[in-house]
C-alpha cells in the first residue's frame, strides 16, 4: 500500500488541479445545419452560369473597395461586383491574365522546381492611386505591376518584385502603402534565407533590416502591417532567442520602423533601418500559473472604441503542443514551465482573442532593452545608465538636433543594432484575452469585428475562422476601459466551407484565408483556395415561426417584430421589436410548435466536456501506470524463481558430472581413458556410437561444458585424476600397464591409425570401398592418429616412443602431432553437424588401392593397428590377432 499511496497522490492532485485550471466554456447556442450553408452564393471564377468551370483558382488574395472585391489567383485578376449576385453563385465582370513566359518556365523548371509552382500566384493586391498594385512569384522571378481598377489594364512595364513579393507561393508576406512608400515584409531570396523589413517605390530611400543577423529576425513568419502615428507596425512570430536554455520556442512579436527613417550613418547601418525595434505579445490566461497562447494568426485593424484605439490579435498554442514548452499549463516562470514540461508534458491545444491599446504597445518601445552579455549567458535588461543619448530607436524631429537620423552618433546606432529587442511585453487588454476556446477540433486563425451590430449599431459582434473552414459568432461584452466581461455570449457555429460547390473536401481546401466583413450588404466573404463563400451575417429566418427561439438566441442582428416572425433589423429599423440581449429570458414564453421546436441550444454532436476529457484522460495514465507495474513485478518475481529453481538443478547435475569424471565407468580401459576418464554411465555401444570423434584435447563433444570456448581456439589441458584417487575397476592402471608392456618400440617410418569401427554414426557402419583388410576379417577403416619417420630418408636417428623406463611418450596436447590434429578437426557426423561424414581419399593419410587384401602394402610405412585400445572386447579385432 505505501508503494501505490504516491501515484493516487499524484492522481488526486492532477484531477483538483484539472478541475480549477480547464472552467468550463460553453457551445455555441445556435448550431447552424449545413444545408443552410450550401444555400449561399459561392465565387468560383467563372463569367456566367452557362460556362465550363476550368482547373482550380488557387486563390492568394482578396481585397475589397467599396461595392467591388478583386480576386488574385494563380495566372488570373478578378474583378467582381458584390452587387451582381445571381441566385446560388457569384461571377466576374472583369478577368485578366498575367502568366509567366516561357524563358521564366524554363528557368523555374532548371532549379527544380515543380511545373505547378512554375506559375504566377498573386501575393500582393494593394490599392494605389485609384488603381490596383498587383505582385507575382511570377514562375520564381517576382514582378511587380500596375494596373486600372475598372477594365484591369496594365499601367506601365512590370518591375522587380525583388524583397517585395516571395519567390515561393508557400512563404507568406506582408505590405502597405503608407506616405507614397510601400512597406513589405518578406524574404529576398530564392532559398528564402533573407527576410526583411523594407521600403521602397517612394521618395524616401530604400531601407531594409540588417541581413542574416538573428537578434533582429530568427526565422519569422509575417502576419499583418498597419500604420499607426509615425510609425508602421508589423505583427509576426518568430523562434525566441531569449530563451535560449529552452527549446525552439515560437512567441509572437510585434516591432515597429519611423516612416520618416533615413538609414545611418556611412560607418554604421548605411541604408539600414536606425528605428528598428521589436517586443513580445503576451497573450495569456492569468492565474497561480499562466496559460500562454504564443503563435499569432491574424489581426484585426485599428478600431476605435470607447475613445482608444486597439488592435485585436489570434492566437493559438503550437499545433505539436505536446513537445512546446510555450503551451504548458505549469508556468510560473520560465524555467519552472520548462522543468514542468519535460516532467509532466500536459500541454491543452487551444486558441485566444486578445486586445491590446495602441497606447499602451507604443510605451513599452519606450522602456529598457534587452541584452545578452555572452553566448552563454542569460538575457538581461540593460541598466538605464548605459543607454546612450539621444534614445536608440528613436524618429529624427524636425527642428531638433537630428533633423535626420543621418546624423544620429555612432554610440546611438552601434546599441541600436545589437539591442533590437525591448525587455517588457505588451499586455493585453484586462490581462486577459476576450475569447479563449480550447480542447476543440479545429485552430482559429482568421477574425472580423463589427463593432456597429443590432439596431441601433451598439453592439460588437466577434466572428472567428477556424483552419477547418468553421465560422464562430461571438457577442462581446465590453466594459468602459475595453476590458472584457464574463458575460460574453458564443452565439452560433457553422460550417463556411461548401464541398458540394467549392474542390474536394480535403484539410487544404478547407484552410480560410481570409475573412472579410461587408457592412453594407451585412455578410462575410469567406476566402478558400478555390472558392469565396458568401454568407449572412445572422440567420434570422431559422426562428420565423417561433418566438421563443427568436429571443434565446440573443442574437442582436435578429428581434421578433409584429408580424409574427423573426426578422432581420437593419441599422436605424423603426419597426418595431422585441429582443433580450442581455439574457435570452424566455421563461414567460411558451414551447413552440412544428419542426422549429427542436432546440438549438443543444451542443452539436461529437463535444464532450472538456473537463470530462481531462478527467479521462489522467485518470487512464494513472490506472494504466499501477497495473503496469503490478504486472512487471509479478513477472519479474516468476522469472527470478525459475532461475532460482534452474540454477539449483544445474549444480547439482555438474557435482554428479565431476564424481563421475573422476571415479569413471566401471569397465575397462580405452584409448579415451588415457587422456580422461570417461564420466558417462552409458553402455559401450552407445557412448561409441554416439561420440565417435574426440576433440584435439581428448575430450568427447558430448561431455564438454557449453559455457566454455570451443576447444578449437583454446586447447583444453588434458586432465589425470589426482595420485590420491582410486579408480574402482583400474581402468587408468590397465591403461598404463598395457602401454609400458609393450615389447619393442614402434617400427621406423610406421603410422597409428585409428580403426573405422568407431567412424559410424548411431552404430550403423557405412559401407565403403576405401577399406583394407585380410579376407574374411572385419571390415574396417583407419585415420592417422601419429606417425613416425626416419629424418633423411631413414638414416637419422629414431624417435622412440617410450622413454627409458618403457613409459610410452604420449605428447601433452594434440598440437604436437599435426597429422592427429587435422584428422580429429575433420567435420563430425550429422548427430552434432546436420549432415554425414564427407571423406575424400586425399582426407586420409595413406595412399588408396582397393586391390589390395592387407591392411599393409609393401611400399608403405609400416602399420601398426592399436585399434584394440578403442574397444573392451576382442571381436574388434581381426583374425589375425591384430
Amino acid at each position: 500500500m505505501a508503494t501505490l499511496a504516491p501515484p493516487f497522490f499524484l492522481l488526486f492532485w492532477l484531477l483538483r488541479l484539472a478541475s480549477t485550471a480547464f472552467p468550463e466554456e460553453p457551445g455555441p447556442l445556435n448550431f447552424i445545419p449545413t444545408e443552410v450553408v450550401r444555400k449561399y452564393p459561392v465565387f468560383l471564377g467563372r463569367p456566367h452560369r452557362s460556362s465550363l468551370r476550368q482547373e482550380p483558382l488557387h486563390i492568394q488574395r482578396v481585397l475589397m473597395v467599396n461595392r467591388t472585391v478583386y480576386i488574385g489567383a494563380r495566372d488570373d485578376l478578378y474583378r467582381v461586383e458584390l452587387d451582381n449576385v445571381a441566385g446560388d453563385e457569384m461571377f466576374y465582370s472583369k478577368k485578366r491574365t498575367w502568366e509567366s513566359n516561357k524563358n521564366d518556365i524554363r528557368t523555374c523548371r532548371m532549379k527544380g522546381k515543380h511545373e505547378d509552382e512554375c506559375r504566377n500566384f498573386m501575393k500582393v493586391l494593394l490599392s494605389r492611386r485609384g488603381g490596383l498594385f498587383v505582385c507575382g512569384t511570377n514562375a520564381f522571378n517576382p514582378l511587380c505591376a500596375n494596373y486600372t481598377g475598372d477594365t484591369l489594364e496594365m499601367i506601365g512595364d512590370p518591375v522587380s518584385g525583388m524583397a517585395r513579393c516571395p519567390y515561393d507561393p508557400k512563404h507568406v508576406n506582408v505590405a502597405l502603402f503608407a506616405e507614397g512608400n510601400l512597406f513589405t515584409a518578406t524574404v529576398t531570396d530564392f532559398l528564402a534565407i533573407d527576410a526583411v523589413i523594407y521600403r521602397s517605390l517612394g521618395d524616401s530611400p530604400a531601407l531594409r533590416t540588417v541581413k542574416h543577423d538573428s537578434k533582429w529576425f530568427r526565422e519569422p513568419y509575417f502576419v499583418s502591417s498597419v500604420e499607426w502615428g509615425p510609425h508602421i507596425y508589423f505583427f509576426f512570430r518568430e523562434m525566441a532567442m531569449e530563451f535560449n536554455y529552452l527549446e525552439k520556442v515560437q512567441v509572437s512579436r510585434v516591432a515597429r520602423v519611423c516612416k520618416s527613417d533615413r538609414g545611418g550613418s556611412q560607418r554604421v547601418l548605411e541604408r539600414q533601418w536606425t528605428s528598428f525595434l521589436k517586443a513580445r505579445l503576451n497573450c495569456s490566461v492569468p492565474g497561480d500559473s499562466h496559460f500562454y497562447f504564443n503563435l499569432l494568426h491574424s489581426t484585426s485593424p485599428i478600431i476605435r472604441m470607447h475613445d482608444r484605439d486597439i488592435i485585436l490579435g489570434v492566437f493559438s498554442t503550437p499545433a505539436n503542443s505536446l513537445h512546446q514548452p510555450s503551451c504548458c499549463h505549469w508556468r510560473w516562470a520560465v524555467k519552472s514551465c520548462h522543468s514542468a514540461c519535460s516532467t509532466m508534458r500536459i500541454c491543452i491545444p487551444g486558441s485566444a482573442v486578445c486586445a491590446f491599446d495602441m497606447e499602451q504597445l507604443a510605451r513599452v518601445f519606450d522602456g529598457r532593452f534587452k541584452e545578452q552579455k555572452s553566448p552563454e549567458s542569460i538575457w538581461t535588461p540593460v541598466p538605464d545608465e548605459l543607454i546612450p543619448k539621444p534614445r536608440p530607436g528613436g524618429c529624427a524631429v524636425q527642428g531638433s538636433r537630428f533633423n535626420s537620423s543621418n546624423g544620429f552618433p555612432d554610440e546611438m546606432l552601434n546599441f541600436v543594432k545589437t539591442h533590437p529587442l525591448m525587455d517588457k511585453a505588451v499586455p493585453s487588454l484586462g490581462q486577459r484575452p476576450w475569447v479563449v476556446r480550447t480542447m476543440v477540433r479545429y485552430q482559429l486563425n482568421k477574425m472580423v469585428l463589427d463593432t456597429e451590430a443590432g439596431p441601433y449599431k451598439n453592439r460588437t459582434v466577434l466572428f472567428l475562422g477556424s483552419s477547418r473552414g468553421t465560422i464562430l459568432k461571438f457577442l462581446i461584452v465590453l466594459n468602459r476601459d475595453n476590458t472584457v466581461s464574463s458575460s460574453n455570449v458564443f452565439l452560433e457555429e457553422l460550417e463556411g466551407f461548401n464541398p458540394d460547390k467549392c474542390e474536394e473536401d480535403s484539410p487544404q481546401a478547407r484552410q480560410l484565408l481570409s475573412l472579410t466583413l461587408d457592412r453594407l450588404s451585412h455578410s462575410l466573404l469567406l476566402t478558400f483556395p478555390s472558392c469565396v463563400v458568401r454568407v449572412p451575417v445572422a440567420r434570422c429566418q431559422l426562428y420565423s415561426r417561433c418566438m421563443k427561439n427568436c429571443i434565446a438566441s440573443r442574437d442582436p442582428y435578429c428581434g421578433w417584430t409584429r408580424g409574427s416572425t423573426c426578422s432581420f433589423l437593419r441599422p436605424g429599423t423603426r419597426l418595431p421589436f422585441e429582443q433580450d440581449i442581455e439574457q435570452g429570458n424566455v421563461s414567460h414564453l411558451g414551447d413552440c410548435d412544428g419542426l422549429l421546436q427542436e432546440s438549438f441550444i443543444d451542443e452539436p454532436d461529437g463535444r464532450v466536456s472538456v473537463n470530462l476529457l481531462v478527467l479521462s484522460a489522467v485518470s487512464a495514465f494513472a490506472t494504466g501506470a499501477v497495473l503496469s507495474g503490478l504486472v512487471v513485478c509479478w513477472i519479474m518475481n516468476r522469472r527470478h524463481r525459475n532461475r532460482t529453481r534452474g540454477a539449483g538443478a544445474n549444480n547439482r547435475s555438474r557435482k554428479g558430472d565431476k564424481v563421475q569424471n573422476i571415479l569413471g565407468p566401471s569397465r575397462s580401459g580405452s584409448v579415451m581413458s588415457v587422456t580422461r576418464t570417461s564420466g558417462s554411465e552409458r553402455s559401450r555401444s552407445h557412448s561409441q556410437a554416439d561420440n565417435p570423434f574426440v576433440t584435439p584435447n581428448g575430450w568427447s563433444k558430448g561431455d564438454m561444458d557449453p559455457g566454455l570456448p570451443t576447444p578449437e581456439p583454446t586447447p583444453l589441458q588434458q586432465k589425470r585424476p589426482p595420485p590420491s584417487t582410486r579408480l574402482p575397476d583400474g581402468d587408468w592402471d590397465q591403461s598404463q600397464t598395457f602401454l609400458t608392456s609393450v615389447g619393442t618400440p614402434c617400427p621406423a617410418n610406421s603410422d597409428i591409425y585409428l580403426s573405422s569401427k568407431f567412424l559410424q554414426e548411431r552404430g550403423v557402419r557405412h559401407e565403403d570401398p576405401m577399406e583394407v583388410g585380410p579376407p574374411g576379417a572385419e571390415r574396417m577403416r583407419f585415420l592417422v592418429l601419429a606417425s613416425h619417420r626416419e629424418p633423411h630418408g631413414g638414416q637419422g636417428p629414431r624417435t622412440i616412443l617410450r622413454n627409458s623406463a618403457g613409459e610410452y611418450n604420449y605428447p601433452a596436447t594434440p598440437q604436437d602431432s599435426p597429422d592427429r590434429r587435422r584428422v580429429v578437426s575433420a567435420p563430425s557426423t550429422q548427430v552434432d553437424y546436420g549432415e554425414p561424414p564427407r571423406w575424400a581419399h586425399e582426407g586420409l593419410n595413406y595412399p588408396y588401392q582397393s586391390q589390395r587384401p592387407g591392411p599393409v602394402r609393401a611400399s608403405h610405412h609400416g602399420l601398426a593397428d592399436f585399434s584394440h585400445l578403442m574397444g573392451k572386447s576382442v571381436g574388434e579385432r581381426n583374425p589375425s590377432g591384430q
